[in-house]
């Protein structure tokens, strides 16, 4: 057995595992996929979240497999059935502080519970597909934050995974006119592969003139505002929210997904005069089930999400790629092949 452990600041290794027996309220999942996050590369850059001193870090936690044993006391889970964990609700959080990390051979799920914890899925579909179902689920509780509906006009700031996945669920709930905004070419490619109508590449074009030039703009208050009706923030750019606060029209909408870590200035006297809507959405308190339902009427737009595979062995390798531009969702897949 092995799992991904981080060690220390920017020192993540593949270490051997003992693995622990389940016990009666456990399931444990041999693991067939598992996505990288971008969360996953945050605690690496940090030395490991709640670590503890001289401890480790496990981490993984878009994941699918097969469970391969069963605790006496869970319920309606059995050996060879099919899975997506979900990890927030799982005691420890697999893969976020916890003594359980995904990228390993088997992962121990804690107080399993089948519906909840575990999400059952058809034997026919397939594991990497499965394992978007964390990412897709951060992605649509976004966008419920948003509160977007047909009709509307939105922009999605970063094409990485997350904001992909975004503009993915507005078109699949009719939002035809969205607008996907990144720094990299082959990001906002997909974006359209994804189903935007437009894409503005910042590094190389105005923001403001193409965003008015595309939604159209009036005049309020003393100023000239888009007429995009919400806007979400899935990159985090310091620029991002006085950007909106600028040319938000009155009553506009946005939603911060994105994880600032240092504090940005704002202008609360320009928010005071659109009444603009400010939130955040983190995580998927409601989604998770919804989103795995929709796996398979998905799968084949969603394959698309996925820029890079690698084999567990050369997981270090992935994680290479996924701090790249040029990558959207790298995916681990875990096969009966030696170390």
């Amino acid at each position: 057995m092995r799992v991904l452990n981080i060690h220390g600041v920017n020192d993540v290794r593949l270490d051997p595992k003992t693995p622990t027996p389940p016990g009666d309220a456990d399931v444990v999942v041999k693991v067939k996929a598992c996505g990288i996050c971008g969360s996953d590369l945050t605690y690496i850059k940090f030395g490991g979240i709640h670590r503890p001193e001289g401890g480790v870090t496990p981490i993984g936690h878009e994941a699918a497999g097969e469970i391969v044993a069963v605790g006496a006391g869970v319920k309606d889970a059995f050996v060879g059935q099919h899975v997506v964990i979900n990890p927030m609700n799982t005691p420890s959080f697999i893969g976020s502080g916890g003594p359980e990390g995904a990228f390993s051979d088997e992962v121990l799920v804690r107080d399993a519970r089948v519906g909840d914890s575990l999400l059952p899925i058809s034997n026919d579909l397939p594991f990497e597909i499965a394992a978007l179902a964390e990412p897709l689920a951060v992605a649509l509780h976004g966008v419920n934050r948003s509160k977007a509906k047909p009709g509307d006009k939105v922009v999605v700031f970063g094409c990485g995974p997350i904001g992909l996945a975004m503009v993915l669920w507005l078109a699949d709930r009719g939002v035809e006119d969205v607008i996907a905004v990144d720094l990299a070419p082959e990001r906002l490619e997909r974006a359209k592969e994804m189903g935007a109508r437009h894409v503005i590449n910042a590094a190389t074009e105005n923001l403001r003139e193409r965003l008015f030039a595309i939604h159209g703009s009036h005049h309020y208050f003393g100023r000239d505002v888009a007429n995009t009706d919400a806007f979400i923030d899935a990159a985090g750019g310091p620029n991002i929210l006085s950007d909106v606060i600028s040319f938000i029209r009155h009553q506009g909408r946005m939603v911060i997904t994105a994880a600032y870590m240092k504090p940005v200035t704002i202008s609360l006297g320009a928010m005071l005069t659109t009444e603009m809507e400010l939130t955040t959405a983190v995580g998927y308190p409601t989604e998770m089930s919804e989103v795995v339902a929709a796996l398979p009427r998905l799968q084949t737009k969603l394959a698309k999400l996925i820029s890079h595979r690698f084999n567990f062995n050369d997981v270090l390798k992935g994680f290479e790629i996924a701090a790249t531009p040029q990558s959207a969702k790298v995916m681990i897949q875990f096969e009966d092949q030696p170390a």
